[in-house]
């Protein structure tokens, strides 16, 4: 494994390696190495206590941690060996998974709650498909927190003003910044795919293409450092709190979601006459359930709640509907073959991890003890 690593960094004459790992929060931890040393000595340790760490850099509770501060042993997926495009000298980064000395997982590391969810799929012979949407707000440089969040300066020399959902003209306002985030995209191999222009001012939503949850988590957490870079090079900022503005939308992380049989690759979600499926309403069922006992994971901040809010589509409940924003669980209209459900509850603050892991978590309860919507 760390031979086919070495061999792409010798090819793409990388100078330095992000090592990173996903924290509860969704943020990036881990070590810079130089590419020599990362060769010679591929060894790669961090504490355990990092992955606990609050967005402030305090720690939750006391009895969530060992007091001896013990180190993980940090292993390479290769799988997630990108290049970083927006780093001066050529550099990489790679995602590491968080193992024990004596080679357990440790069960706390998003990427590995994600992995214990997949198998319990997996174990059925079912293969969870997902397709995130994630909002979030351009801003103007803030430096003083004490002063409002204000839209950016566009090409046109004006900030942005009212509500322009939807308009063309608003996102060719910001072309420059969103072809380098495209470019940035593409030499990550992140597959987003479309892009609009959201309800709020200078508010942006981008669509990934639907495909494996974990490679997804991925994505969505380079993402987010993706559109951060880009920004910066722009002279703005991107914020994906999900309600930086009092009077402005809240933003969302939409998880679009239905299963695969692996052996036939149809959707289980839909009968074979092209009827709604058992499984399908069992699924709605555990999310209707289970999501209220899970909202900290959709919502792990004060800040995500203020997000929500009666009678928008933004909604406070668990009801679910064909193709209506208010309700917390939409079904789009869709073919047979493309029946799905969309969880609309999280904000697009989550860590994507655990954000997947426990919407599918939740379905899968209601699938596999049969319960009804």
């Amino acid at each position: 494994m760390n031979h086919q690593i070495n061999e792409w960094l010798r090819e793409h004459r990388i100078t330095e390696v992000e090592c990173i790992v996903p924290d509860m929060t969704g943020v990036a931890r881990g070590k810079i190495v130089p590419k020599d040393k990362f060769v010679s000595d591929p060894e790669m340790r961090l504490p355990e206590a990092v992955l606990i760490q609050t967005v402030t850099g305090d720690y939750p509770d006391d009895s969530l941690l060992d007091l001896t501060d013990p180190d993980m042993v940090l292993e390479p997926d290769p799988n997630t060996l990108r290049y970083v495009p927006w780093a001066v000298d050529p550099t990489a980064q790679l995602i590491y998974d968080c193992c024990r000395a004596d080679g357990s997982p440790v069960d706390v590391a998003p990427r590995n709650v994600l992995k214990r969810v997949l198998r319990l799929f997996d174990e059925m012979g079912l293969e969870p498909v997902l397709a995130p949407e994630m909002e979030f707000y351009l801003l103007s440089p803030n430096p003083d927190p004490d002063i409002p969040l204000a839209a950016p300066v566009g090409r046109t020399g004006r900030a942005e003003f009212g509500r322009r959902s939807y308009s063309i003209d608003a996102v060719n306002e910001f072309d420059p910044l969103f072809e380098d985030i495209y470019d940035y995209c593409h030499a990550q191999n992140l597959e987003v795919d479309t892009l609009i222009h959201e309800i709020g001012t200078a508010q942006m939503e981008i669509n990934f293409l639907h495909g494996n949850p974990l490679e997804l988590a991925d994505q969505v957490f380079l993402f987010k450092r993706t559109v951060r870079e880009a920004a910066f090079r722009h002279n703005m900022y991107a914020t994906f709190m999900a309600k930086p503005m009092e009077n402005e939308p809240g933003s969302a992380m939409h998880l679009h979601q239905s299963l695969v049989d692996k052996n036939t690759g149809r959707n289980v979600f839909t009968n074979e006459d092209g009827s709604p499926s058992e499984i399908f309403f069992g699924f709605i069922a555990g999310l209707q359930k289970y999501i209220p006992q899970t909202m900290p994971l959709f919502a792990p901040y004060v800040n995500s709640f203020r997000r929500l809010s009666r009678y928008t589509a933004a909604p406070t409940n668990v009801e679910w509907g064909y193709d209506n924003r208010t309700v917390g669980l939409r079904v789009p209209h869709s073919s047979p073959a493309a029946r799905r459900i969309e969880n609309r509850v999280p904000g697009v603050d989550v860590n994507p991890y655990i954000a997947m892991a426990a919407t599918l978590a939740c379905g899968y309860l209601g699938m596999v003890n049969k319960l009804k919507p």
